[in-house]
């Protein structure tokens, strides 16, 4: 009997569910974004954002998948990290909803969900992942019995760094796809900091000095190709020290921000000249949702990983490389 798995996913802006099934089919995968008209992400306002829409959500994404509620046979959630009212908000409903079904309640790293399915998209088994978010820039590669954090910001995450500047000078969330695209019609490039420390990065000082340039009168468009062709090749030096040290041959790109197509160019080029294979996630899967929640719920709970109701407290600040990864034999 295949096991089918509901994953909900709710650790910051967007709340989603999505049906998985063991095998690897994503049956279903639904969500929503909350896109605030002015400012960014207000805790408090993205709790309620899930509140209001998670159990509309989980109903259209079963009825989707074409399973009953009766055929789902575990509950996963993003136990963390994330903002603290998202998580406790989106565990009470997968609570809940594990009690009604009488299934097993699986807590999954938000994180290393990105990696897994971005595993399962590619058929990748051991790669190098390089995942970019709002809130998380981490260069990942597993090594004794978990994912290690080979380099990573040490201020703001380079999604988090995009959507700051837009908003600094007007630009509605999510910035990102705005200055891909004003940056898509120069090629001027204007030197910003480029912060590399050992395997870590740091993007507030080209926050500061990308703001400076907009107010002396640089067009945008330059500053927006500026911005990226900084940030990105920072990130591709550590990827590429990381790739070299662990001498894998793949390279996956995970997160929101893995849909950006010059990011991806720059990466996958420097694949290339390593003999890497190389794969950015689907765009559909890139974002925060709920299949690669019920996916990774999946491996986990066959590996005899899953929470009780009283010990499923949310871990705000759970980090990618403080879970022991059971199910993989690599």
């Amino acid at each position: 009997m295949t096991l089918i798995s509901l994953g909900i996913e709710g650790t910051a802006h967007s709340f989603g569910a999505g049906i998985v099934s063991e095998d690897g089919v994503i049956l279903s995968n639904v969500w929503d974004m909350l896109t605030p008209s002015e400012g960014g992400i207000h805790p408090r306002e993205a709790s309620r954002h899930h509140s209001e829409l998670g159990p509309q959500i989980i109903r259209e994404a079963i009825k989707t998948s074409g399973v009953s509620p009766n055929e789902i046979d575990i509950v996963s959630f993003s136990r963390g990290p994330g903002l603290g009212p998202c998580l406790r908000t989106t565990a009470t409903i997968a609570r809940t909803i594990a009690i009604k079904l009488n299934v097993p309640l699986v807590g999954v790293n938000h994180c290393v969900a990105h990696i897994e399915i971005g595993c399962l998209d590619s058929g990748f088994r051991d790669p190098v992942t390089v995942y970019v978010s709002g809130g998380n820039t981490q260069t990942i590669a597993f090594s004794g019995g978990r994912f290690r954090t080979f380099g990573e910001t040490l201020d703001i995450a380079l999604g988090n760094m995009l959507d700051t500047f837009g908003r600094s000078i007007g630009m509605r969330f999510p910035a990102g796809p705005k200055i891909e695209e004003a940056a898509s019609e120069v090629s001027d490039y204007y030197e910003l900091p480029y912060s590399v420390k050992g395997m870590d990065l740091s993007y507030s000082g080209m926050l500061t000095a990308a703001r400076r340039l907009h107010s002396e009168g640089v067009s945008l468009s330059s500053i927006c190709y500026s911005i990226q062709e900084t940030a990105f090749s920072m990130l591709a030096e550590v990827s590429e020290r990381a790739l070299a040290h662990t001498k894998k041959n793949e390279v996956l790109l995970t997160g929101g921000v893995a849909k950006n197509n010059r990011l991806t160019a720059i990466l996958e080029g420097m694949a290339k000249r390593h003999d890497a294979s190389f794969h950015r996630v689907t765009p559909t899967l890139a974002g925060d949702q709920g299949a690669m929640i019920a996916w990774t719920g999946l491996l986990q709970h066959r590996a005899g990983d899953s929470v009780t109701i009283n010990e499923s407290s949310v871990l705000p600040k759970w980090r990618t490389d403080e879970q022991d990864i059971i199910w993989r034999d690599i």
